[in-house]
């Protein structure tokens, strides 16, 4: 257990989404009132709201979330965290809250950790703390943050990064992996064995395989490169075809190189990556809504070699196809009479 309780600062936007912010601070304040951990011994965290005004502020979810404290009253904190944001159709807009992105930077020159769960990243990115430094984002906005913070490199992958001089930097990633992000913070600094009675209380989990299972890709279509998008319309409906990639160089009209270049350039990944990932799609959708054998599907993808398919398969999703079908598959509910 840490030698005092660390003070937990939660920062609430306009923006934020209210089940993260409020899941975050259950699980923080729940030693000593659940029966996890000593309760003789002092609670590790207390965790609070905190924003850039205090009182009732309206979230995006039209709840409204209690700010305790306006940040200008804070002079310490140990663990600034910011919870998932919403973006809207314009994505993130830069400098709309100086006043919260200056005192988090402000916490972090005095020793605090700076913590995202999900997209609260694109806050924390503002205090330029995160330039050059690995972190993970919802996925769906990873090309979002890409754009609006180029110096930060993300890794939509990840559920969890930490990283900076003092692993002060903290960054989890899509939805839900707050659960990795809360439970880091309490292995951390009040050890592994309350971590583990915290995950089985409240049920959460690790995502120790990564965020890759989750993913859909979705090959870039906004590159202006009129060849390369007919290609591309030509692969969604022929991707299982025999040697797709050298019937695409003869539609192009281009010389072979010629084609890959402009093609990797366009998409970001070479003719064959695009089409293994094409596949995997298919399979991963087959495999969630069909009881097709695995190597039926892989023959339907385009591989005839089951070994090859199974190994691709786990390459770019990072579970092999049974597992994959066992954790997104919506379990059968039989009706039963009341």
């Amino acid at each position: 257990m840490p030698a005092r309780t660390l003070d937990v600062s939660v920062i609430a936007l306009p923006d934020t989404g209210v089940a993260t912010m409020f899941g975050v601070l259950d699980v923080l304040n729940s030693f000593g009132v659940m029966g996890i951990g000593d309760p003789s011994a002092p609670a590790p965290f207390r965790a609070r709201i905190v924003g850039a005004e205090a009182g009732p502020l309206m979230g995006v979810s039209g709840i409204p979330v209690p700010v305790s404290e306006a940040v200008t009253a804070i002079e310490r904190t140990d663990i600034v965290i910011v919870p998932s944001i919403v973006l809207g159709p314009d994505g993130w807009q830069r400098g709309r809250y100086p006043e919260l992105v200056d005192w988090a930077s402000r916490m972090h020159e005095q020793g605090a950790l700076l913590c995202s769960a999900c997209s609260g990243i694109f806050l924390l990115a503002e205090t330029g703390r995160f330039d050059d430094r690995d972190v993970t984002v919802h996925y769906d906005y990873a090309t979002q943050l890409r754009a609006t913070h180029p110096d930060v490199r993300v890794h939509p992958e990840r559920a969890l990064l930490v990283t900076g001089t003092r692993d002060e930097l903290i960054t989890s990633g899509a939805s839900t992996t707050w659960h990795d992000l809360v439970l880091y913070l309490t292995g951390r600094f009040a050890g592994a064995a309350l971590a583990q009675e915290t995950a089985r209380m409240f049920a959460l989990q690790w995502h120790q395989d990564g965020l890759a299972p989750y993913m859909v890709f979705e090959g870039r279509s906004d590159h202006g490169d009129a060849v390369v998008a007919d290609a591309q319309d030509w692969l969604r409906a022929h991707y299982s075809v025999a040697a797709p990639v050298e019937q695409l160089v003869v539609r192009s009209g281009l010389a072979e190189r010629t084609f890959k270049r402009r093609f990797t350039e366009a998409t970001g990944v070479s003719p064959l990556t695009y089409v293994q990932r094409l596949r995997v799609e298919e399979a991963k959708r087959r495999l969630e809504q069909t009881e097709d054998s695995v190597e039926a599907i892989g023959w339907h993808v385009g591989y005839e070699d089951p070994a090859f398919f199974r190994r691709l398969f786990k390459r770019v999703t990072g579970l092999p196809p049974g597992a994959y079908r066992k954790r997104f598959r919506v379990p059968a509910i039989e009706a039963r009479p009341s």
